[in-house]
């Protein structure tokens, strides 16, 4: 486990954007965390770091797709806060994403699925220390030194 300390929202960003040199198709990535932790911002720098612009919190569409520019993949980032249970879930169709050879699947609020697959999972931990500080924790079997200081 590797445990980061960021100091504000642009280092949260920057992590993201760090992080998004381990990126490849296939791999999910699990954001764990409260309203206001991060989670969003992080998967900001990923996308901006892979030349999506326009990321937004998909908190009403429940599921964005952006098409990753020199590259073959998408991302999918889901954020599955306002589903209520596993049916609601269940009927967004995670698996295609999951089971996609062309895909990079960042889900918010993971807690929120019965079911995640151990296999090409990253799992981070976002917690507010005070109002501009966060903790990440991340569990996963990918080589992280890219964002060691």
């Amino acid at each position: 486990m590797l445990i980061l300390k960021s100091n504000s929202e642009s280092e949260t960003r920057e992590l993201g954007f760090k992080f998004a040199s381990l990126l490849k198709p296939g791999l999910i990535i699990l954001l764990y965390g409260d309203l206001g932790s991060g989670k969003t911002v992080f998967t900001r720098g990923i996308c901006e770091a892979l030349g999506v612009i326009n990321c937004k919190s998909p908190s009403f569409t429940i599921i964005n797709e952006y098409k990753v520019k020199n590259n073959n993949f998408i991302i999918a980032h889901a954020d599955l806060y306002r589903l209520n249970n596993q049916a609601e879930v269940d009927a967004l169709g995670l698996e295609d994403y999951i089971c996609a050879d062309d895909c990079v699947l960042i889900a918010e609020w993971p807690e929120r699925n019965n079911f995640w697959p151990e296999k090409n999972c990253v799992k981070i931990y976002f917690t507010s220390l005070d109002e501009n500080k966060r903790e990440l924790k991340f569990e996963s079997d990918l080589n992280l030194d890219c964002l060691k200081v």
